[in-house]
């Protein structure tokens, strides 16, 4: 995963991106070229486009950052019990062998919890609690 430290920015990280955005949105005003921008703020010109869009469609405020990405969709208590189920081994949930699949690791989760932690949960964990080897 991308981010180690639970799967996101942290708070000192977005407030530094969103500077870099903002800087870019006072060089939009001026009328400077998204090459330019690219380049001295050291990101791509793709990011810069975007920025420009959002600059164009919401002023400042379309540049301000909005927040941690995605909650977790598991809380700390329902991930212990997840762990600790999974820690039994797939055999005990009904599987012929011992290999735990992101497949079934989803479906142990639906029958868990009634579903409550939707379809493809399992890519969204965060590297910090990481249970597949």
């Amino acid at each position: 995963m991308r981010y180690a430290d639970g799967g996101g920015l942290t708070a000192e990280r977005r407030a530094a991106r969103e500077g870099i955005r903002l800087e870019a949105g006072q060089r939009f005003a001026r009328g400077d070229r998204t090459s330019d921008i690219a380049r001295d703020l050291r990101v791509s010109e793709r990011s810069v486009e975007q920025w420009r869009r959002n600059w164009r469609e919401g002023g400042v405020e379309g540049l301000r950052s909005k927040g941690p990405a995605k909650l977790p969709k598991l809380s700390d208590e329902r991930f212990a019990l997840l762990e600790k189920e999974l820690a039994k081994g797939p055999a005990v949930h009904g599987w012929e062998d011992q290999r735990w699949t992101l497949e079934r690791v989803q479906t142990l989760i639906g029958r868990l919890f009634s579903n409550a932690a939707g379809p493809g949960c399992p890519y969204r964990v965060p590297a910090s609690k990481s249970v597949l080897p």
